[in-house]
């Protein structure tokens, strides 16, 4: 091929996204005048089969050897762009995209102003487009196997179909059993399913899968390398309980000492365990575990003559001399499932959460409602003789979502929905109970959602547009003092119960995945996605994916979609069996290298370390890249200190003469 540049331009009209405010003739023309330009198109949408067509035929018949589409983000359409490349025979990585979308027609008001920096922002595409140089992708083997961490709902689904799919899985979870926050619920919206009934079978399923090795228990501790070949230590903490012996008999957590004066977790602390328990009925694997910071023989040394546990388990399952157990393996790509977590009452005290018994989220009246919960399914509020059942009851939506005073402003897409899915259940426990809802909005927008909605009006729940400020105390009483805005009428509601229908967070522990895998995290602080159209399960780390709630909020239909979508992005790598290494990476001129390290400290995703090399006699240390781990995102070349680190691509030489253009035009 004649090195001298031929390159050709072609500007999209994205329909009228850039033609509305850009002149797309003008800046066609002035492309034509330009350096080394030889041809000059615009077409309605270059991304499309026909401009992709333009393209193809002007490589091969005019002998096109470099490429500027001027059109929309880079990650948008690069890699469609780099595929028309290839296809035509061209060297992908020939290409330069000049933004005039998101960066010139959508940011301006003025049609001349916005036509004027268009024709800048291809000018200075052409004046890099002419330096770039041929790159080529490399390609590693991927391991055969994915590790998943997190065993609720999201979990499991991804875990089931990449199993069955015939390759290994990891599944991690860090509590006792798998089943995750949707093993607290007792029905599911808006068909009224028996949640345990949905998913105990693929709870079962999951452990008896072949291809599935489960570690309950257990905490991700360290995960290095990159797609394909992650290196993953695990932590499986011990239990002190012998899993082959241990026959689920609970004889154990009856003897215990402690028995029945442990708040229960799985029941938001209002159910009482022992200090070794199953967390509930239905509990896969069905084991026994003992808390090491509630048991007195672990915590104190002694538990009376000897542990009342390990007299009465005739297994002799009981073993207080077991360990924590540290297992590595290597993997090819990691789904993140994590959940979530449900929003702190408490940090809306004009509630009164923290100070009034008869003040509830909606999770803790679920585990009310719940067959299996502390009061065996009946809505009971207060203690022993004091309990009571309510007849008068309100639920305040959006606790904790849409909220700025919290920090939430997002909408956490549940909360409608299992409103009206508890009052439907509460008027099924209390037939004789006056509900009544207050909302800002009401969001039903899921399949035969607006029909449950609207069915749970029609059985006498009403609904009262207002935000409550606040929650006192009068007698017995609750008062809820809030305005109805529809009719601009303060109320004062005395009620016998409030529930708050509380929103859902990120994990507290969410800093420790991040850490782990590099992950970002979007403004409402779950994780971040690599674009929320086109790869809403892909991370910017290659091979590790995201699934349900540690995304963003969702109910439980799109944490099942997002988790098969997650294991198909997995199986994806997994099949293939080869996955490709991006081109466009740093790499360090060792000749002028000082190993200083200062590259190593900043780079993000640990693909630069110091090695020592001999110099003319001299040991000297320099930097070098591992071009497997290196994303491109180019800090080291922004921080090195002598100008010995480069990214491909995006080298001095390329990006000095795009800004001179720029300074020549202003």
């Amino acid at each position: 091929m004649n090195n001298k540049p031929k390159i050709g331009v072609y500007v999209c009209h994205c329909g009228v996204n850039i033609s509305k405010m850009v002149d797309v003739d003008a800046v066609t023309e002035f492309a034509s005048h330009l350096p080394n330009v030889k041809v000059v198109r615009n077409y309605s949408y270059m991304c499309s089969d026909p401009g992709q067509l333009l393209m193809r035929e002007d490589i091969k018949n005019e002998g096109l050897n470099r490429v500027v589409v001027a059109s929309c983000s880079p990650r948008m359409h690069e890699m469609t762009f780099r595929k028309t490349l290839a296809a035509a025979g061209l060297n992908p990585y020939f290409l330069e995209m000049a933004n005039i979308r998101e960066q010139c027609s959508w940011v301006h008001e003025d049609r001349e102003d916005a036509t004027g920096k268009a024709k800048k922002i291809v000018s200075s595409a052409v004046a890099k487009v002419r330096l770039l140089e041929a790159l080529y992708e490399s390609e590693v083997n991927v391991e055969p196997a994915t590790l998943i961490i997190g065993a609720g709902i999201a979990g499991i689904q991804a875990a089931l179909d990449i199993a069955n799919a015939g390759f290994k899985v990891y599944l991690v979870e860090k509590s006792p059993s798998v089943g995750g926050k949707m093993s607290q619920l007792d029905k599911t919206f808006p068909t009224l399913d028996c949640s345990a009934c949905i998913l105990t079978p693929k709870m079962v399923d999951v452990a008896a899968h072949p291809n599935i090795e489960l570690m309950t228990y257990s905490k991700v501790e360290e995960i290095t390398g990159y797609v394909g070949n992650f290196q993953v230590k695990v932590r499986k903490k011990a239990r002190y309980v012998d899993m082959d012996k241990c026959t689920s008999c609970g004889v154990c957590a009856e003897e215990c000492r402690l028995a029945g004066r442990i708040p229960s977790e799985f029941n938001e602390n209002m159910g009482k365990r022992s200090a070794i328990y199953l967390p509930f009925p239905q509990a896969v694997p069905a084991k026994y575990t003992i808390d090491p910071e509630r048991c007195l023989f672990l915590t104190r040394g002694k538990c009376g003559k000897s542990p009342k546990c390990v007299d009465a388990c005739l297994a002799g399952a009981v073993n207080f001399e077991q360990q924590d157990e540290i297992a590595e393996f290597k993997v090819g790509t990691v789904i993140v499932a994590t959940g979530y977590d449900v929003f702190d009452a408490a940090k809306k005290p004009e509630y009164g959460y923290a100070e009034y018994e008869n003040v509830i989220t909606g999770l803790e009246l679920e585990r009310l409602v719940s067959a299996s919960g502390p009061t065996g399914g009946d809505i009971l509020i207060g203690k022993g003789e004091n309990a009571f059942v309510p007849k008068e009851i309100a639920f305040i939506k959006c606790v904790g979502s849409r909220d700025k005073s919290v920090g939430n402003e997002y909408c956490s897409r549940v909360c409608c929905m299992y409103t009206a899915k508890l009052a439907h259940l509460v008027g099924e426990k209390i037939p004789d109970a006056n509900v009544r809802v207050y909302y800002m909005d009401v969001r039903a927008f899921g399949k035969g959602f607006e029909e449950f909605y609207d069915r749970v009006r029609r059985e006498g729940v009403r609904y009262i547009r207002g935000n409550p400020s606040e929650i006192f105390k009068r007698g017995d009483k609750l008062v809820v003092k809030v305005e109805d805005t529809l009719t601009a009428t303060p109320l004062e509601d005395e009620v016998d119960l409030v529930v708050l229908a509380v929103g859902l967070e990120p994990r507290k522990d969410v800093r420790e995945v991040i850490d782990l895998l590099r992950l970002s995290q979007s403004s409402d602080k779950f994780f971040l996605e690599a674009h929320p159209k086109l790869a809403p399960v892909d991370t910017a780390t290659d091979g590790v994916f995201l699934a349900g709630c540690a995304q963003g909020p969702k109910d439980i239909p799109d944490t099942v979609a997002q988790a098969k979508g997650a294991a198909s992005s997995a199986l994806v790598l997994l099949s293939s069996g080869k996955v490709k290494i991006g081109a466009q990476i740093s790499f360090v001129n060792e000749a002028t290298c000082r190993g200083c390290g200062y590259c190593v400290d900043i780079c993000p995703y640990g693909a630069i370390e110091l090695v020592e090399i001999n110099r003319m006699g001299n040991i000297l240390s320099v930097a070098r890249v591992n071009d497997a781990l290196c994303k491109g995102c180019g800090a080291c070349a922004a921080g090195c200190l002598s100008g010995s680190v480069q990214q491909r691509s995006f080298m001095d030489r390329q990006i000095l003469p795009q800004i001179a253009v720029l300074g020549v035009m202003r």
